[in-house]
């Protein structure tokens, strides 16, 4: 029988940082929701981050369609946005806001429907930053659907994984039209689906290819399934997955009717460790509970066994694999070149992504510790710091919705080596990150506004290789000479 425990000195943190009287309840640097007064500037406040800015989804679906699961007329709307959704993780706002609020986002929603508002897509030929101008190709614009990471296996081959269960080949810039078959089957429900893919460190003698996933019990794909993040290995023999092995599962009884951060980022190391992130799950407080997996970096050996040096490895009824914990859902990981410190983007709730660099053994606080508040406005916890737990190197706040990253490795961008390239959702954008001695002391947005930038990834021509979310391309970022 697991026994449920928190290392006795990590309590004694917690409660003593509570009692210091120089913390300092963290104050919300947004518009209060009492003045927000128009439809639009309520749906841009707190909807806007789950179901896109123009509607278009995001974490959630978006908002102008024909198919509505729990009614299309004013006054269901009403009533589940007062209420929440609960199987599909909406929040219930009818305490953050006011009647006539809810109406006025609702009217504002009614307005939209028939009329999808697009935002120009249309990739300049030349992308300028500080240091670098960059000639754009889009080699992907159709038959990918939602591109989630991307790994090259050669000079010119790339693997490519999709949401919603698929894996595709890239050849010479192209996808190949022909699906890989044989794939393990994925949820893609909320944040679930087909995500991360990782290459054995020896792929070239072995063919292993490790995926992570939101594994549904059962067959049946509806939104009261219950699923749990999952990662397998397999070989890929032309179109077909052959040999798939599970590398970490968790018991049954613990999967969730929860459509919330699977987590589902993977690296290998320089010695050969695999790391992988597991999200909360929307069971906060479990990700300060050593005997549940959620909001955790695991570290393990690529076979799925537990290294003997792990941090938590000798305590009883533990998951043994954690490396970290209070880490909300970290949807991007990379290793610093150089030092080989682990670095890990972090969604928040409303406000405070974060950008962490993991320790062995460490706690990044969620939810005790947060920059943000949750999607209705209400408080998570008074706490941006507490002794005795991690703090961000940066934190964002609005959320930029952080996700895949990539340090620049590349020999074409000399000024920019050592770099930390960020992607975001909800920002659409590019970041470099500058950090010196593991502190950051510089950023920079280098693109914005062309689509949600799920995965960044330096390819071994040197070029930096996007995916994207809605629309769906792969794009290639060349440096100019």
């Amino acid at each position: 029988m697991k026994v449920l425990l928190l290392a006795s000195s990590l309590l004694l943190s917690i409660i003593s940082s509570f009692a210091q009287e120089e913390q300092q309840p963290y104050q919300i640097p947004e518009i209060p929701v009492s003045e927000l007064t128009t439809g639009p500037a309520i749906y841009k406040s707190l909807c806007a981050q789950c179901h896109g800015a123009f509607m278009d989804g995001g974490s959630a679906k978006g908002l102008v369609k024909t198919k509505w699961l729990f009614g299309k007329e004013k006054g269901f709307l009403v009533h589940n946005t007062t209420n929440g959704i609960e199987p599909v993780g909406m929040p219930a706002f009818g305490k953050a806001l006011t009647k006539d609020q809810i109406e006025m986002v609702v009217d504002h929603v009614l307005e939209k429907q028939g009329t999808m508002v697009q935002q120009s897509r249309s990739w300049p030929d030349t992308i300028v930053t500080e240091d670098y101008a960059f000639d754009v190709e889009v080699l992907v614009d159709e038959g990918l659907r939602t591109p989630w990471g991307i790994e090259f296996v050669d000079t010119r081959t790339a693997l490519i994984t999709e949401r919603p269960g698929g894996l595709r080949w890239m050849v010479d810039g192209k996808l190949d039209p022909k699906p890989i078959e044989g794939l393990p089957l994925a949820w893609e429900f909320g944040d679930g689906g087909m995500m991360d893919l990782a290459l054995d460190p020896d792929y070239d003698e072995n063919g292993w290819v490790y995926i992570g996933y939101s594994e549904p019990l059962g067959d049946h794909l509806g939104r009261f399934t219950r699923a749990m993040t999952k990662v397998v290995r397999g070989k890929v023999k032309g179109h077909q997955w052959v040999e798939q092995k599970t590398i970490f599962q968790v018991p049954h009884d613990e999967y969730y009717n929860s459509v919330f951060r699977f987590g589902c980022r993977l690296i290998f190391d320089e010695a050969g460790y695999l790391f992988f992130t597991f999200g909360d799950r929307g069971h906060v407080e479990e990700a300060q509970d050593l005997t549940k997996p959620a909001g955790s970096i695991f570290r393990i050996h690529k076979d799925g066994s537990i290294p003997k040096d792990n941090p938590f490895v000798d305590l009883e009824g533990v998951y043994a694999g954690i490396y970290s914990y209070g880490n909300r859902n970290a949807q991007g990981i990379s290793i610093h070149p150089e030092t080989g410190g682990i670095w890990a983007t972090e969604h928040g709730p409303k406000g405070g992504d974060e950008l962490n660099l993991i320790t062995k053994g460490s706690n990044y606080g969620w939810p005790l510790v947060t920059h943000g508040v949750d999607y209705d406005g209400s408080v998570v916890s008074s706490f941006n710091e507490i002794a005795g737990m991690e703090s961000p190197k940066l934190q964002w706040t609005p959320s930029i919705a952080a996700s895949g990253t990539d340090f620049v490795t590349s020999p074409l961008l000399p000024k920019w080596k050592k770099n930390l390239l960020v992607g975001a959702l909800k920002f659409e954008e590019v970041r470099r990150i500058v950090i010196e001695d593991d502190a950051v002391i510089y950023e920079e947005i280098i693109l914005k506004g062309f689509g949600r930038v799920r995965d960044v990834k330096f390819g071994p021509d040197g070029s930096l290789y996007l995916a994207i979310n809605r629309p769906d391309l792969i794009v290639k970022l060349t440096p100019q000479q």
